[in-house]
Formats: C-alpha cells, structure tokens, sequence
C-alpha cells in the first residue's frame, strides 16, 4: 500500500469562512498515482471543519443558518469564561461538523458527485489560516 501527503495553507475568513479544496485534493491523488484505495481530508484545529456538500452558494448559507440554529454565535458558554474570548460556539460547531473526512478513490478518481466539493471551513470568531493535511493511500 502507497502513502501519500501533502499539506496545504489557506486563509479563511471568520464565523463560517470557507474555502473549496477539491482541485487542491485531485491534484495530490494524481501525484500519487493511487488508483484504488482512499484519499483523507483532515484540518488541523479545535474551530475548523472539513466537509462535503454542492456547488451551491445559498446551501451554505442554510448551512450557517443550522450551525446558528445550533450553537449560536451569541450564546453564553461556559468555554468563553474559561479563556477569556467569545468562541465557545465555534468549538461545538468544529465537533459537530468534524474535522477530517475519507473518500473512496476507484480507478483513480475520487468517488464524489459532478457537482459535489470539499470545503474546509473556518468556524472561529477571527480570519484564520488553517493547515489542511490532504493523504491519500492505496495500490497503484
């Protein structure tokens, strides 16, 4: 089995900032030369998540709005007593979401819809540069 890894950088902007990763992904499955196995998607961070979802900006505005309906941004948590800072709902909103992902690669394509992506997003109250670990393993 072929391990491959590549880590990326990318700048978000706050309180659900995200950013599309899917060419970024491709380009490092083609680089492996993996052509069955599996490619993870992980980001680095406690106030940062990875998913999938489709090319549809206004999906991801009803996104916010279930992230707001469920830990919303003004609420009072206990987190925010404890470091001083206004982000506890971004927390929740990470270990809801989740922070990596795996997608099947089948004869050297990943195994997601036309029109489906992955972003990774940015839950916390400030811009922030998030380090993205793309790793893809398998047989060539």
């Amino acid at each position: 089995m072929e391990i491959y890894s590549r880590v990326f950088r990318f700048r978000l902007p706050p309180q659900n900032g995200w950013c599309d990763v899917t060419p970024h992904l491709k380009e490092v499955l083609l680089e492996s030369g993996v052509r069955e196995g599996d490619a993870v998607v992980a980001v680095r961070g406690s106030t940062a998540g990875v998913m999938t979802t489709e090319k549809d900006p206004n999906l991801l505005d009803d996104y916010s709005r279930l992230w707001e309906t469920l830990a919303p941004i003004g609420a009072d948590y206990r987190h925010n007593d404890t470091w001083g800072d206004h982000n506890g709902y971004s927390h929740l909103r990470s270990a809801l979401q989740g922070t990596s992902l795996t997608i099947p690669v089948t004869e050297g394509e990943l195994f997601i819809g036309v029109w489906q992506q992955v972003i990774v997003l940015n839950f916390d109250e400030r811009e922030r540069e998030r380090e993205v670990l793309f790793q893809i393993r398998g047989i060539k």
